[in-house]
């Protein structure tokens, strides 16, 4: 599920638009299709969704410590992503209304 996500993001995204810091590249536009639809950042909860899956293949503390920090970097980076986005585009500003940050129709 995680990697079908992922890949159907890419398909409405460009791949060399990701980055691990979060940037603005020159050019840049907002994608309001496919995942980014209903999600704003459909590629964190891709990693996220698979993450979930070796955590519950193989369960340990360790393992569920890295999940914890995954999450709380993947929520940072959206959060920083978002604010530059919010100084880049007014119309970010509505799409954040109408899209949830990670799961559509929840969070």
């Amino acid at each position: 599920m995680g990697l079908g996500l992922g890949l159907w993001a890419i398909n409405h995204n460009r791949i060399d638009n990701f980055h691990i810091q979060p940037k603005m590249k020159d050019g840049c536009r907002l994608i309001t299709t496919g995942a980014y639809r209903w999600i704003r950042h459909p590629m964190y909860t891709s990693v996220i969704l698979m993450m979930i899956g070796v955590l519950v293949s193989t369960p340990t503390l360790i393992e569920l410590f890295f999940f914890i920090t995954l999450i709380a970097v993947l929520v940072m980076k959206a959060k920083r992503e978002e604010s530059l986005w919010c100084g880049y585009d007014e119309a970010y500003i509505n799409y954040k209304k109408q899209t949830k940050l990670f799961i559509p129709y929840v969070v």
